[in-house]
């Protein structure tokens, strides 16, 4: 077998190729501002890069993004942090979103569908959506709502949230969600920094076939966010309004056109947060035209999404992709809102929605999939998925099993795009390229307009060998700021402190020879045993194909005395014992195919593995619990899934003490 270049897992045919939207760009582009005709997308995603000004500018042209004051010129400034986008234009993220609706052969077409774990799916038309918008802006406005002003959503996946999300944006007011399964103090963690002035919110939800009430914890947050001027009721389980809140049907009843509040390029658009797992979630600002033109980048050429798409990712408003989701509107695709269980009532309910909503990319987490694979499920056996022209997995890496699991069980000639970005920048560093092949357990390539590397860390770029990953040109929705960081200090520092005018970001990466990019997971959670670095994501992939195990998380601790504790923690299938037979398994496993450095110095059997409340293993919190920090100091409680997991962690830092 080649290993430098290794045989495809799936290409494109000529027909996908010259039918991309890349291709269409890139031809257009050559034509109009000087982008290479040949070399496809290498020689594409270099002009990108080398021509960023040029590209950012071919990006607004080919979108026609509608700028109702024009800008000077397309970056200002091009310093990290502080780099200037597009000064001196103004537009609005809402009315791009809502475009669709002015095109009489789409108007009463579905903007989105609406699906639960009780019905079939519900269609929103583009023109029922713009009027909602446009009835709710104006009833913020008459609230005494300006541009600036933070709005906040306690919601579930739901088209309320979409149109609340949209209103806000039309009238220059800043948004703001976590999902009704965060608790109070949670919410209050993220919502009392940027202080709401009004609070969308429902009376419960429904979740793995049983209802759940939030009554008592949106009279908390009622009562501990002082800033609010409303309060605004949905009544999602047909409660009736609680007293002093408004009714979202008499709010969203009028038939009023959008006003769209031109606001400058780096208006803020929404606030995000970090995980928060060590400290308050950071909050993180992004702008209505640095989203804008960063979504229509990556949904319209990489994600090759249009009119006649049909978008579906299952995701949370408490998550990025859920933004993302949303912005599948710029480019005029239907949208599938899903709210409920990703695995009720049974492990392959995605996949039944998928093919109930027709479609065309479906969006799912790499645990979802590795999901599927350990529970047998048979997608295309069980489901019409021909609609299904590609699967896109995030949240971690993808391991080479789930390659091969979608290839074998979805489709043979299935585009399949492992995705990598961050709720920082509310987008993908690489991923998804429809004119590109597919290898197993890697990325296609960068994203057009980043200049993605491998650093080793004297700031050397790596080819072929692991470092950090690094983006050396700004990207425009990196945040324009955090919240209440008035010197930007504290923006500096998670992410241009160890390379000064780079953006670091956390991940251990290769780029391979061949342009693709193979994620190794977090590089302030990296195993380094005499010198050999791994990333945790490869210890996973590994030992999680044993059907013995549930899930596993390892952790790499340099001692005090300059050794090094690397302990494996495996949560167990139902009925299963870890005995010496299963612990010489596991070890043989890492041994044979990652490396025999990387051989844990202990497996334990751990009730369970933490996450953060959108799913991802906390590896940094439990290391500091086992390297002796107290538990109120190693993490933030209201970031965790389930705080009583940690305990046992704290347990074994305990006896090891």
């Amino acid at each position: 077998m080649d290993t430098a270049n290794p045989s495809p897992l799936w290409q494109p045919d000529r027909d996908q190729i010259a039918a991309a939207q890349i291709t269409r760009f890139q031809a257009w582009a050559a034509e109009h501002h000087g982008a290479p005709a040949d070399g496809g997308y290498e020689a594409l995603h270099r002009w990108s890069v080398n021509e960023l000004e040029t590209f950012w500018k071919g990006v607004t042209d080919w979108f026609d993004v509608r700028f109702t004051h024009p800008y000077a010129r397309v970056l200002g400034n091009r310093s990290m942090p502080g780099a200037e986008w597009f000064p001196g234009a103004t537009l609005n993220y809402a009315e791009h979103a809502l475009r669709a609706a002015d095109d009489p052969t789409r108007a009463e077409t579905p903007a989105i569908l609406q699906v639960d774990e009780r019905q079939e799916p519900r269609p929103i038309t583009w023109t029922e959506l713009r009027r909602q918008v446009g009835s709710l802006a104006a009833e913020l406005r008459a609230l005494g709502v300006r541009p600036g002003d933070r709005i906040s959503g306690y919601l579930p996946n739901i088209s309320e949230a979409v149109v609340a999300l949209l209103a806000t944006a039309a009238v220059g007011a800043v948004w703001t969600s976590c999902a009704p399964d965060f608790g109070a103090r949670s919410v209050l963690d993220r919502f009392q920094q940027v202080e709401p002035v009004v609070l969308f919110t429902v009376d419960g939800y429904r979740y793995g076939g049983k209802e759940h009430d939030r009554r008592d914890t949106v009279a908390e947050l009622r009562s501990e966010l002082p800033s609010l001027r409303a309060v605004v009721h949905i009544p999602l389980l047909g409660t009736e309004a609680p007293e002093g809140a408004l009714e979202w049907a008499a709010l969203t009843s009028g038939d009023v056109a959008p006003v769209y509040e031109e606001v400058p390029f780096d208006h803020p658009l929404w606030v995000l947060y970090s995980s928060g797992t060590t400290g308050l979630p950071k909050a993180i600002v992004q702008s209505q035209g640095g989203i804008l033109v960063e979504h229509l980048k990556q949904l319209g050429l990489h994600c090759d999404l249009g009119p006649d798409d049909r978008f579906f990712w299952y995701t949370s408003t408490g998550w990025m992709m859920w933004n993302f989701l949303v912005s599948g509107l710029l480019t005029g695709t239907t949208i599938v809102l899903y709210d409920g269980s990703p695995g009720h009532p049974e492990t392959g309910a995605q996949w039944a929605v998928a093919e109930k909503t027709g479609a065309t990319l479906f969006g799912t987490s790499a645990a979802y999939v590795m999901a599927c694979r350990k529970a047998g499920v048979h997608p295309s056996r069980d489901h019409d998925l021909s609609r299904v022209k590609c699967v896109a997995t995030t949240g971690s890496p993808l391991p080479p099993d789930g390659f091969r699991w979608l290839h074998d069980e979805v489709r043979d000639d299935l585009w399949i795009a492992s995705v990598s970005g961050g709720t920082d920048v509310c987008s993908c560093f690489a991923g998804a390229v429809a004119t590109l092949p597919v290898h197993i357990g890697e990325l296609q390539a960068p994203s057009l307009g980043t200049d993605l590397q491998a650093w080793d860390p004297q700031g050397n770029p790596l080819i072929d060998e692991v470092g950090e990953l690094v983006v050396t040109n700004p990207m425009p929705s990196m945040p324009i700021r955090f919240w209440n960081d008035p010197d930007g200090s504290r923006y500096h520092d998670s992410y241009f402190d160890t390379y000064p005018g780079v953006w670091r970001h956390g991940d251990w990466i290769t780029l391979t020879s061949r342009g693709s990019v193979i994620i190794h997971g977090r590089s302030d959670s990296t195993l380094n045993r005499q010198g050999v670095r791994m990333g945790s994501a490869d210890i996973y992939e590994a030992v999680e194909r044993l059907p013995e195990i549930r899930e596993s998380l390892v952790i790499g601790l340099e001692l005090p005395d300059g050794g090094y504790w690397m302990p494996l923690f495996v949560h167990l299938a139902p009925g299963v014992v870890l005995d010496d037979a299963l612990r010489s398994r596991i070890k043989q496993v890492i041994r044979e195919q990652l490396s025999p450095r990387h051989v844990p110095d202990e497996i334990i059997e751990a009730p369970g593995v933490p996450h953060t409340l959108t799913g991802k293993r906390i590896e940094v919190p439990v290391k500091r619990l086992l390297q002796g920090t107290p538990l109120e100091k190693a993490v933030n409680p209201g970031s965790i899934d389930n705080l009583e997991l940690l305990r046992f962690y704290e347990d074994i830092a305990r006896k090891r003490a």
